[in-house]
Parts: structure tokens; C-alpha cells; sequence
């Protein structure tokens, strides 16, 4: 019995011992037990490992635009490969659009009420204006005819299959479904729908998010069958899609993947021009010039045409159509393919998007694919449309018009940098797949990171992400603050812009500039790229990669800025200064050029007008030795220390985020100095650190993180000699 008490006793201690650690994790502690174990199907290096397996879903979709009722109706046969190691039993599928009914979790429901709203915030709160909106699903059929059982729960349907679908077997079945076409102004982020012109009675229609689609489902997850919230995006397959889609005659339309029917929905002189923009790389070439738009608004055509497109692994397909749109395209040649970079736009969008839209496309493929891999596909499309920037596989909706024809360079900007941004998202998470659903900054974090090294490049003029712009954001209130690392539709609405685009960018940023370097950066980043192209990156993916190629231990840095919500606040909190200077007479021995009360001087001082602190140099005694037989040349480590000046500085962590020190000496003689200290110098006090520092010249003044590169929050306390505290009292008088 006392045996067993003991054991037990021991047991709990070592419990209890145990979670007290992991409740203790220094800021230098691996990320070990944060970070899935290693297997077969993800390794330790942060490559797909060597039973790496993910689904497949390929497509045949038959889709009609019935324009005089704003309606979609659609079939599709699916054919789903099972590459898992399971059987399965049912299918999850994506059903988008009932996200848009009344009855659908959405966020408008949490706006605030004050006595004063306007009718679209009321419209967007209590739909009091209704209107139809939402998937049906007429019928679901495997490939004999026989209906199969399925069950819809919000924007999720399961498909119950009669036997199971065995590791290595594909299922093939149809669905056939329609939707209202849903007006895009009824809702707050709309990522399709209809615009529409009143000026023209015309629509430009966005088709996406539009037809029963595959749940992935793979080795980390299961099925990543969340509900869609409109905030947390997708989560889907790769595959092959044919689709055709049936518009009005007078329709032009832009779409995933290659227009295999050109000669059958174009005119003569749109099709010549089309064949001609294949070769036309200086400039973009207009396809429908803005007369022939004007004169297709007009009228409506009530003939129909059927545009086939053909797109090979991708893991959806999106599409735009109207009567109003220009077109222009541009062949882009890179390294291993050509690309046509095209763009379409109402007239409304004249002249900005004419001269500034595809240009931007061309400028975004060519920058991503230095950093990444070259664009695979054939075509990358930007589409005009008002107040979005959402992407899809070669196509992307962007906002930014101009009013009566005028734009300001702040608005044409942002427009650019939109349309920058939409377009690499076919790099991440459109080729690098990740669950966007939960890890959110996985492609709105790395994309912004492009973006910003794209404009750094083609549009210096602009402003950009830097790590400053994150400041007023890091300095918040922690009590609300989440990590970067939380799920998309658990993040706060005034913070999803920086939670997940932007603090990602400036970690990435201070990560290569700062860190590690942009050599060692940009060929580990090029490599997580290649190694995930069409395949499902987990965040360890991205972060064993990162580390794999660089041998730089970087698991302080994803703790610290993906993992909590700690801010970078160094203080430059003390400096002491010492001069060695030997006499003449005697070089062996140091006699103290000044006198008083030394102790005091330093603790006092905040400048450098007292003057250095003398600095004896002695002898090294014997027993210091040890067992060693040889000894230093005192006498010679005195004479190169001779007129030498040693800086003490003392670094306080407040902000406690761990961060590289970057210190900018200036000189007595006007000339200045960088020098950069690793973040390493934390590792044994996360909390104060002291470092001393050997000058040849006298220094004046010394200032932390002098670029602003590492999103320090307060640089007030960053300098010396310090500032002089401002009488409160007096700076309000004056202001």
C-alpha cells in the first residue's frame, strides 16, 4: 500500500512538474510542443514527406447566366479521387452562396446601433428589403442516374455514398443547381454577385463562389468543412475544369483558364486582335475598344453564346461577364512560359484602367515569380468592379474608378496595389494551397510581403507596408489582442487587416532585412514555395522550411511574432564611457587622468559632457592562469588599447518581444556608424542585457533602431544623450 501511495505521489509531482514547465516557456524555448510531430506525410525538414497524399476533384460544368431573371443554373460532373490512405463513406461540399440568405451566420448582425443609421447599415442589418439568395440543389446523381442522399447544413452538404470509396478509387457523380444572382451592394464584403449601372440598365456580373465544389479533406484535418462566414476563406482541391458557360450573344467574358472556342464568340476584328495580342509584349492591345462597348450598351441581346473554358490544376474556377466591358491583353514572356496579362473594364474605369491595370498585372507575375517559382498559368486576368479586391486561379475582381474621369494619386495606389495584390494571390493560396479558413496570414500575410517587395521595386513611389506602419497597432491594448496564429473567423473586425496582412508582412520584412538576411531569406522562401506548389502547406511547413535552408534557429522569432502578442520596446536605458590612456613615462602602468567621484558621475549621467571614466588597465594575475604555462603580453594589449574609448550600453526588453538590436553611432567628427547585434543576445536574460563596445573615435550620440526596421514602439527612449523631458504644462500653452 505505501509502495502505491508513493508511485502515485511521485506521478503527480512529475505531472504537475511537467505542466509547470510548458507553462514556463522562455521566449528562446523550441516550438516542439506548439508544432504537429513529424511523420511520413510532413518531415521534420518542412517538405511534403515521402507518403505525402492529397485528393483530387476534376470538373465538367454546364452553367447559363439567365440574364432578364439575374439567375444561375448549373449542372456539373465530378469526379473525385480518393489518394488518402482511407476509405470514405460521404463527401463534404461547399454550397457558397447560402451564405448570402437571411438565415446565415453573418457578421452585419454585430453592427453597433446609435440613434442614427443610414438605410444601407439598416438594409445590411435586418435585410428589410428581401430579396432571394441561396444554393438549391435540384438533384444529385451518381454516374448511373441514381439519386444520392445528401444533407444540407448551412454552407456545408454531405453526400452519403451507397459503398465506400476505397484508398486509390475515384466516384464519379453529377449535381444540378441553381441561385439568385444576388445584388453585391446588399452586403457588406461581397466577393460576387451583380453590379449594376442605372445610367446603361446594364450589369456586370461576377461568377464565383458559384457551384457545388469539393471540401478538402486531407492528412492534418480530415475534412475541413467549417462553415463559411464570409471572413475565413477556402479550403479546396486541385483538378482539371472544363466548363461552358452560356451568357447573352452581346456578353464579353473573362475567366479561369484558356478560351478554347475564340473563333466561335468572338467578332472578325476581336478575334484578329486577340491573335495579335499573343505576340504584342511592349504594350497592351485593345480586344473591345471602348466605341464598340458603348454601342454594345445599348441594346440586349436575346441570342446566346456558349464560352467554353479549359484550365488544368487549379483549385477553382471564377468567371465575369457583361456587355459593358473593354478588353485589353499583353504577352509577357518569363523565363519558362508566356503569359497573357489581360484586363476588363466597363467604361467607367477609363482612362486609369487602361493605362495602369494590366501593366500592374504584368508587373506583379514578373516580381512574384523571382521570389517563387514563374507564373504557370496561361493567362492572369484583372477585373474592374466596385468597392473588392478578391482573387481566383488567373482572375482577379479589383476595385478603383475614377470620378468623371479623374483619380488622385492616392487612389490610383491603392488601386494599383490592389490589383498587385489580387493577382499574386495566385501564388499563395491559389498554387502554395493553404487552408486559408484557419491560417488566414499563410496567404494574405505572405502575399502582402510580395506585394510590398513588388512596389519596393516597380512603385517606389508609393507608400507601403514597412515595419513603422505596424507600430500604432502593436502599441494596442493586449487584453484584446489575438496572435497572428488565430483562426480567420475568430478575429476582430478592426483588426483583421493587421493581424493577417500586415504584422505578418513586417515580421516577414524584419525577418529578411533584419535577421536573416535577403540572401539566406529568399532562396529558404523560394524553396517553401517550390517545395508546396499545388500541395497543402501547414504553418510547421513553412517554418522547419524556413529554418532547413538557412540553419538560423528562428523558433524565438515565430513564437514571439505568430504566436503571442508581444510588441518590440528596447530601451536604450543606460550608457556608461571609459578611456584608456597610458602615460608616457611608464607605458606599463595607467595613472587616471581625472578624479572625483566616478560612481556618481555614471549614475547621473545622461549625456557625455562629464567626460570618459578613466580606465585602468592591470596585469593579469597567475592563478588566473590555471594550469596554461603560457601567458598575455600585458604590456603589448595596453599599448593597443592606448586613447581606445569602451561604451557600456544597457538595453532594456519593456515591450518583450524579442528583437535584434541596431545601434547608429555618431561620431565627434560628423561620420556615423551602423552595427547590428543579434536577437541572441537575449537568450540569457530575456529582460536586460549589457554590452560593451571599443571605439577608436569619441562618440556623441547613439541611437536605436535608427531606420525604424524593427516596428519599435516607442523610440522616444532610443537615444543618447536622452531627450530632455518637456514640461507638459508648457507644451499645452504652446499648442
Amino acid at each position: 500500500m505505501k509502495s502505491s501511495i508513493f508511485i502515485c505521489l511521485s506521478l503527480i509531482c512529475c505531472i504537475a512538474q511537467a505542466q509547470e514547465q510548458k507553462k514556463w516557456q522562455g521566449k528562446f524555448e523550441q516550438l516542439d510542443y506548439l508544432l504537429p510531430t513529424p511523420n511520413d506525410f510532413r518531415s521534420g525538414t518542412g517538405a511534403p514527406g515521402p507518403r505525402y497524399w492529397q485528393q483530387r476533384a476534376d470538373y465538367v460544368i454546364d452553367a447559363e447566366i439567365d440574364e432578364p431573371n439575374n439567375r444561375l443554373n448549373g449542372k456539373e460532373t465530378i469526379t473525385y479521387i480518393n489518394n488518402s490512405p482511407e476509405q470514405l463513406t460521404y463527401l463534404w461540399l461547399q454550397l457558397d452562396q447560402n451564405a448570402n440568405r437571411k438565415s446565415g451566420e453573418d457578421y452585419a448582425g454585430y453592427t453597433p446601433l446609435k440613434d442614427t443609421l443610414t438605410t444601407k447599415t439598416i438594409q445590411s442589418i435586418s435585410r428589410a428589403i428581401e430579396f432571394e439568395a441561396g444554393c438549391t440543389v435540384n438533384s444529385i446523381t451518381d454516374k448511373a442516374g441514381k439519386n444520392l442522399p445528401f444533407t444540407i447544413n448551412h454552407t456545408m452538404m454531405r453526400i452519403d455514398l451507397p459503398t465506400p470509396i476505397k484508398a486509390g478509387e475515384s466516384f464519379v457523380f453529377n449535381v444540378s443547381w441553381s441561385y439568385a444572382i444576388t445584388d453585391r451592394s446588399l452586403f457588406p464584403l461581397s466577393r460576387e454577385g451583380y453590379e449594376y449601372f442605372p445610367e446603361d440598365n446594364n450589369r456586370v456580373y461576377l461568377i464565383a463562389l458559384w457551384f457545388p465544389r469539393m471540401c478538402q479533406f486531407d492528412d492534418f484535418e480530415g475534412w475541413q468543412n467549417k462553415q463559411f462566414q464570409r471572413l475565413g476563406e477556402f479550403s479546396l482541391e486541385f483538378g482539371n475544369y472544363k466548363v461552358n458557360l452560356t451568357v447573352p450573344a452581346d456578353h464579353i467574358v473573362a475567366g479561369t483558364g484558356t478560351l478554347a472556342n475564340s473563333k466561335e464568340v468572338l467578332t472578325a476584328k476581336e478575334l484578329e486582335r486577340f491573335e495579335q495580342s499573343k505576340t504584342s509584349f511592349d504594350k497592351p492591345m485593345m480586344i473591345v475598344t471602348e466605341a464598340e462597348a458603348r454601342e454594345r450598351e445599348k441594346t440586349k441581346s436575346t441570342s446566346k453564346k456558349t464560352w467554353r473554358f479549359e484550365a488544368n490544376n487549379v483549385r477553382d474556377v471564377s468567371y465575369a461577364s457583361s456587355r459593358k466591358f473593354l478588353w485589353d491583353a499583353q504577352a509577357v514572356k518569363l523565363p519558362t512560359n508566356t503569359v497573357m496579362c489581360m484586363s476588363f473594364y466597363p467604361k467607367e474605369g477609363l482612362p486609369v484602367w487602361t493605362e495602369e491595370s494590366t501593366k500592374a498585372v504584368k508587373n506583379a507575375i514578373e516580381v512574384y515569380s523571382q521570389y517563387t517559382f514563374d507564373y504557370p498559368y496561361p493567362v492572369a486576368i484583372s477585373v474592374n468592379t466596385s468597392n473588392i479586391g478578391m482573387e481566383f486561379p488567373m482572375i482577379s475582381f479589383n476595385g478603383g474608378r475614377p470620378k468623371n474621369g479623374k483619380i488622385s494619386d492616392r487612389s490610383k495606389a491603392g488601386m494599383v496595389g490592389t490589383i498587385v495584390h489580387e493577382v499574386g494571390h495566385n501564388y499563395f493560396p491559389m498554387i502554395v494551397s493553404n487552408d486559408e479558413r484557419q491560417w488566414m496570414w499563410m496567404d494574405e500575410g505572405m502575399n502582402t510581403f510580395l506585394q510590398t517587395r513588388t512596389e519596393i521595386d516597380r512603385y517606389p513611389q508609393f507608400e507601403h507596408t514597412t515595419p513603422k506602419a505596424i507600430v500604432p497597432y502593436m502599441k494596442g491594448d493586449k487584453s484584446i489582442m489575438r496572435p497572428v496564429m488565430v483562426t480567420s473567423d475568430n478575429e476582430r473586425l478592426n483588426a483583421f487587416g493587421n493581424n493577417f496582412y500586415n504584422k505578418p508582412t513586417v515580421a516577414l520584412t524584419i525577418l529578411r532585412e533584419t535577421i536573416m538576411g535577403p540572401e539566406l531569406f529568399d532562396r529558404a522562401f523560394k524553396e517553401y514555395a517550390n517545395r508546396w506548389k499545388y500541395k497543402h502547406p501547414r504553418p510547421a511547413d513553412f517554418f522547419r522550411t524556413m529554418e532547413d535552408l538557412s540553419a538560423v534557429d528562428l523558433d524565438w522569432f515565430w513564437r514571439g511574432w505568430f504566436y503571442g502578442t508581444d510588441n518590440v520596446e528596447i530601451e536604450l536605458s543606460e550608457v556608461k564611457w571609459y578611456k584608456y590612456q597610458s602615460t608616457k613615462q611608464d607605458p606599463e602602468t595607467n595613472l587616471k587622468v581625472k578624479s572625483g567621484d566616478i560612481t556618481a558621475t555614471q549614475k547621473s549621467s545622461s549625456d557625455f559632457s562629464s567626460g570618459p571614466t578613466p580606465l585602468t588597465i592591470s596585469n593579469t594575475k597567475e592563478n588566473a592562469y590555471g594550469d596554461y604555462l603560457s601567458r598575455l603580453d600585458d604590456r603589448a594589449i595596453r599599448m593597443k588599447m592606448d586613447g581606445k574609448n569602451l561604451y557600456q550600453l544597457k538595453f532594456k526588453n519593456n515591450g518583450g518581444l524579442i528583437s535584434p538590436v541596431i545601434i547608429e553611432w555618431t561620431f565627434k567628427d560628423g561620420t556615423k556608424e551602423i552595427e547590428r547585434l543579434p536577437a541572441e543576445i537575449w537568450r540569457q536574460n530575456e529582460q536586460e542585457v549589457i554590452r560593451t563596445f571599443v571605439k577608436d573615435k569619441e562618440v556623441v550620440n547613439i541611437v536605436i533602431d535608427p531606420n525604424a526596421e524593427t516596428a519599435d514602439v516607442d523610440t522616444n527612449n532610443n537615444v543618447f544623450p536622452k531627450k530632455p523631458e518637456v514640461n507638459k504644462f508648457e507644451q499645452l500653452k504652446k499648442n
